[in-house]
């Protein structure tokens, strides 16, 4: 495989590990990625835009309405955005790890990227 395409089946793969996002990806989710690696955006700074995209999804207050679902992973394109201007430390990754496995008891949280 090459680079790119280690990449794409690397963040897809997480991708579909989210709670709360479609068990099979688009054509679309895969343009998307590839957007993504000619940006050169690397895989920890996308795992933790799923991470605390999903989490702020699951935490969100239940009196508010309830979302409509994810069905693209372009829904996460903004949070990549905004972890490139503000950054969070590499614990808070494995802080939100953590939360989205406690909440979900099983490794539907994401897996660890190697």
């Amino acid at each position: 495989m090459t680079d790119i395409e280690d990449f794409v089946t690397d963040v897809l793969n997480l991708y579909r590990q989210l709670p709360e996002t479609p068990s099979r990806t688009t054509t679309n989710d895969r343009r998307s990625t590839i957007e993504l690696y000619k940006r050169g955006i690397n895989l920890s700074t996308i795992e933790a835009a799923f991470l605390l995209g999903s989490a702020r999804r699951l935490f969100r207050s239940p009196e508010l309405p309830p979302l409509s679902p994810i069905r693209s992973l372009a829904y996460f394109v903004p949070v990549i955005q905004e972890l490139l201007d503000n950054p969070v430390p590499d614990n808070y990754v494995g802080y939100l790890r953590m939360k989205l496995h406690s909440l979900h008891g099983h490794t539907a949280a994401i897996t660890k990227l190697a």
